[in-house]
C-alpha cells in the first residue's frame, strides 16, 4: 500500500463510523481501527470519538492529515459489528482502498437477518418473561406480550421511516402501555380480573430501556472514553426521559396505580424453572432484535438464563440488588472474553442481550412516575436502587475484563 493519504483517513474513518453505528462501544472501536489500520499501513493515527462523530488524524512526512465523519442514528446490530471486526483479519498486505470500499459496502447493505414479525413475537415473549419475574399472573404476562409485540412492531415501522428517535420512544412506549390497558379492560369484562396490574403494565414498556447505551457509556468512562462516555448517557438518559413521558401520559389518563404489589405465590422449584425459562427466551429475543445470527442468540439466551437466574437466587437469599447484579455481569464477561478469545465471538454479541434483560427499568419508571406525582422521597429511593444496580452491571462487566488474555 502506499503511504497514508486522505483516502485511506476516510476509509478508516468509514470503518470506524460503521463499528460505533452498529453499536460497538468507543474502547473496542479503537482498537479494531488500530488493528485495519496497521493493515493500511496507517502509523498510530489520533482517534477522538464521541457518540454521533469521530475524528482522525494522520501524520505524512511532514504534514497532517485530518477527517471528520458523522456516525448517523444510533443501533445495535451485532452481526455488522462481527463482521467488521472480522475485516482486519482477513485483509492481505496487497489490498487496496477500493476493494476495503466494496467489502464495507456489502456490510452496510445486508439486510437484517429477522424480519419484522419475528422480532416483534421474540420481544412479546420477552415481555411475558419480563412481566413473570416482576410478579405478574398470566392475564398480566398475556396482556404485557401484546402490549410489547404491538410496540415494538410501531418501534421498527417509526425507524423505517426515520421519525425522529425520541419521539418514537415515547409514541411506542404511549401505544405498549395502552395497549396493555384495552387487553386489562376487555379482560375484566370477559371475568378475567387483574390482581397483579401493576407489573404487568410497567412490563409491556420495559423493552424500550436503552440498556446498551447506559452500560456503553459507564464502560467507555471506566475505559477513560470521556467523550463517547457522556454523549451515550445523554442520548441513553433522553431516551428513558422519552419512554417516561409515552408511560405517564397514559398512567394519568388511565388513573393506573403502579404502588408495587405482592408477587404471585408459587412452589420455589417452579418458580426457579420458570424464571430460568423467561430469562432464556427474553435473552433470545433480544439478541434477534440486535441482530445477532441465530447460534450465537442460542448462547445468549442460555447465557441470560445462567446470569440472571443467579442473580434472581441471590436476591432470595438476602442479597442487595447490587451486588447481585454485579455476580450476575461478571459471569457474562467472562463467558464473552471466553467466547472471544477461543471462538473470536465478540463480546457484545454475548453481553449485550443478557445485560439488558436485567436493567432496572422497573426502578427507573417508578422513580419518574413518582417524581412527577411530588412522592420525592419514593422517587428517589427508586432512582438510586436504579443507578447502583446499573452501575453494578458495568462494574461487572469491567471487572470480567481484568481476566482477558493478552
Amino acid at each position: 500500500m502506499t503511504s497514508p493519504n486522505g483516502d485511506s483517513v476516510g476509509v478508516l474513518l468509514q470503518f470506524g463510523a460503521m463499528m460505533l453505528g452498529a453499536g460497538n462501544t468507543a474502547t473496542r472501536t479503537r482498537e479494531s481501527m488500530e488493528a485495519i489500520a496497521r493493515r493500511m499501513a496507517i502509523a498510530a493515527p489520533a482517534v477522538s470519538i464521541s457518540f454521533d462523530s469521530i475524528t482522525a488524524t494522520v501524520r505524512r512526512s511532514d504534514e497532517w492529515i485530518t477527517r471528520v465523519r458523522d456516525i448517523g442514528p444510533a443501533a445495535v446490530n451485532v452481526w455488522q459489528v462481527a463482521e467488521l471486526e472480522r475485516l482486519p483479519r482477513t485483509l492481505k498486505p496487497e489490498t487496496g482502498l477500493g476493494e476495503i470500499e466494496a467489502k464495507l459496502a456489502g456490510i452496510k447493505s445486508t439486510v437484517h437477518q429477522y424480519s419484522t414479525l419475528q422480532i416483534a413475537v421474540a420481544v412479546a415473549l420477552a415481555t411475558a418473561g419480563f412481566a413473570f419475574v416482576n410478579g405478574a399472573a398470566a392475564p398480566e404476562m398475556i396482556a404485557s406480550a401484546f402490549g410489547g409485540g404491538i410496540g415494538q412492531w410501531a418501534r421498527m415501522w417509526l425507524s423505517r421511516r426515520r421519525f425522529n428517535q425520541f419521539g418514537a420512544a415515547a409514541l411506542s412506549a404511549a401505544i405498549a402501555s395502552g395497549v396493555f390497558v384495552i387487553a386489562a379492560g376487555l379482560a375484566g369484562r370477559a371475568g378475567f380480573g387483574f390482581a397483579h396490574y401493576p407489573a404487568g403494565f410497567i412490563a409491556s414498556v420495559l423493552f424500550l430501556v436503552p440498556g446498551f447505551p447506559l452500560i456503553a457509556g459507564l464502560f467507555d468512562l471506566l475505559q477513560y472514553q470521556t467523550v463517547a462516555a457522556v454523549s451515550r448517557f445523554a442520548f441513553g438518559l433522553m431516551i428513558l426521559l422519552s419512554v417516561a413521558l409515552g408511560l405517564s401520559f397514559v398512567v394519568e389518563v388511565a388513573k393506573i396505580d403502579i404502588s408495587r404489589q405482592p408477587p404471585v405465590e408459587l412452589v420455589y422449584s417452579l418458580k426457579l424453572l420458570l424464571r430460568a425459562v423467561s430469562s432464556f427466551v427474553a435473552g433470545c429475543a433480544f439478541a434477534m432484535a440486535f441482530n445477532t445470527p441465530l447460534r450465537i442468540a442460542l448462547f445468549a439466551g442460555l447465557l441470560a438464563l445462567v446470569a440472571n437466574s443467579l442473580r434472581l437466587v441471590l436476591i432470595d437469599i438476602g442479597m442487595m440488588l447490587a451486588p447481585a447484579a454485579f455476580c450476575a455481569a461478571l459471569v457474562i464477561g467472562l463467558v464473552a472474553i471466553l467466547a472471544d478469545h477461543r471462538f473470536k465471538v465478540p463480546p457484545i454479541a454475548m453481553t449485550v442481550a443478557p445485560v439488558v434483560i436485567m436493567m432496572p427499568g422497573v426502578y427507573a419508571f417508578e422513580a419518574i412516575v413518582l417524581f412527577n406525582r411530588g412522592q420525592m422521597i419514593d422517587a428517589i429511593q427508586a432512582s438510586a436502587s436504579c443507578w447502583f444496580v446499573i452501575g453494578a452491571l458495568a462494574m461487572g462487566l469491567a471487572t470480567s475484563r481484568f481476566f482477558r488474555p493478552k
